[in-house]
């Protein structure tokens, strides 16, 4: 493909960087009009052809870098993918991650006349199986689910040009390693391979040294350092206050992503806040695939303005305008707090980031956040301090909780935890004969909002 030579009215911009002119186009009408800092120190290498390991925090923009220069190789080439044979494959830590990415990555795909998918656990292999033999440009999957495809036959690598490990650290700490090599090893060995993660921890090395060649080597920015626009609050809290403080928090106007240490934590903390008045929903593992997508896109399309999450929301997420990140319960170690802390103050944006302490986790915190380089401001407070209405402005706002379903009797089984009609695997249900956990309905949620009343 002849490209244009980029003129000075260029400058600064993807066609500056060699980016084919039908995929900038797809990348404006997408709204991505500037190049971040890591898309334009990488991707001249990577439009080049050159193994590229990138290095920068989450939130950087590290999706478009790679996703960049493998749709511009799939269009150049211009080849149909065989059944079953993908032609760039990306490989993700979680489903939810891959799933940003294929949001990404569609439109662009669709104006150069590719095809994506999507592959990840929790859900029926059939349509997968289906769509891998119908042929695929970009496959974008989670290793475990990507391995039973290939063991079973439904997929073979041979055809992959371009391989991706994004979020590389993470797939490290979640034991994927193993199984990531075993994939790899089944790529072509001359092909184009990128990874990008925001720290390049040992067990990245050794990906590094076994499956890039002579790359190049490009860090903007490290997990540690500092965001600018990022504030730290450390509010120390007795315990019998950690509700209504949270309660005061979630209840203001605008996003709120608050995070547990357990899936039964996340459960037990949002039917607390649902209960209290504050709209809000669960993503953890526990939940069913569907119920994951349902309640993430609620929380990304405003219905519900809260979320209660485990460390599954800590890496690759993104939702537009989360204004605050809450650490209900403070994260085990640092890594994870710059990580969860990483979805708010994303791509320029300002956000706050607050942790909730009681007196037996001062120590734990204070070497937390010394590990991480953090210099948070600590505030020692009790519920209606006006310190919270600086942290999160605005009116709060209450809405009566959903009712609990009327029992009818005739003996009928209650549903067990998990399954659908519980309200817990499946938070975002609109049918409305179906019973209203604690956990509430986005739908609910939506329509009591019109009758809500005032917090303090």
């Amino acid at each position: 493909m002849a490209a244009r030579r980029p003129s000075s009215a260029d400058a600064g911009s993807f066609r500056a960087l060699g980016v084919p002119a039908r995929l900038a186009e797809a990348l404006a009408a997408a709204e991505v009009h500037r190049p971040f800092p890591i898309q334009a120190a990488t991707l001249p290498d990577s439009l080049a052809g050159r193994d590229v390991l990138g290095r920068g925090r989450t939130g950087s923009g590290k999706t478009y870098a790679f996703l960049i220069p493998a749709l511009a190789r799939l269009a150049a080439e211009a080849v149909r993918p065989a059944p079953g044979r993908p032609r760039a494959l990306v490989l993700a830590p979680t489903r939810e991650l891959a799933c940003q990415i294929e949001a990404s990555a569609a439109p662009l795909a669709r104006a150069l006349g590719l095809r994506t998918l999507t592959v990840f656990g929790g859900v029926r292999p059939r349509p997968q199986i289906t769509a891998l033999d119908a042929g695929v440009d970009l496959l974008i999957a989670c290793p475990g689910r990507l391995a039973d495809h290939l063991g079973r036959g439904h997929v073979h690598l041979d055809a992959v040009r371009i391989a991706v490990l994004d979020e590389a650290d993470h797939m490290a700490d979640l034991g994927f390693l193993p199984v990531v090599r075993r994939l790899l090893d089944r790529t072509p060995a001359d092909g184009q391979r990128m990874l990008f993660s925001a720290t390049l921890d040992t067990g990245v090395d050794v990906l590094v040294r076994r499956y890039l060649h002579d790359p190049v080597t490009h860090s903007v920015d490290t997990a540690r350092s500092p965001v600018s626009t990022m504030a730290h609050h450390m509010l120390h809290v007795r315990v019998d206050s950690r509700l209504p403080v949270l309660v005061d928090l979630t209840s203001a106007p605008g996003r709120s992503l608050v995070f547990t240490r357990t899936k039964r934590g996340a459960t037990r903390l949002t039917r607390q806040l649902v209960a209290a008045g504050v709209p809000a929903l669960e993503l953890h593992g526990n939940l069913g695939q569907n119920a994951r997508t349902r309640n993430l896109a609620a929380f990304a399309d405003g219905t519900v303005t809260t979320l209660v999450a485990t460390d599954i929301a800590a890496r690759g997420i993104h939702v537009d305008d989360v204004g605050v990140v809450i650490h209900a319960d403070p994260p085990l170690e640092h890594k994870s707090y710059l990580h969860r802390s990483g979805r708010t103050a994303r791509a320029g944006a300002s956000g706050t980031v607050i942790t909730l302490m009681t007196d037996t986790q001062v120590a734990d915190v204070r070497e937390l956040t010394r590990k991480a380089g953090i210099k948070p401001t600590v505030t020692r407070l009790s519920p209606g301090d006006p310190l919270l209405a600086e942290l999160a402005p605005g009116e709060r706002a209450l809405v009566p909780p959903p009712a609990a379903p009327a029992r009818s009797g005739g003996g009928r089984r209650a549903p067990r935890r998990g399954t659908p009609g519980n309200g817990t695997a499946q938070p975002g249900r609109r049918h409305t004969e179906a019973p209203l956990a604690a956990a509430g309905s986005a739908a609910a949620f939506s329509a009591s909002s019109k009758a809500g009343r005032r917090y303090r």
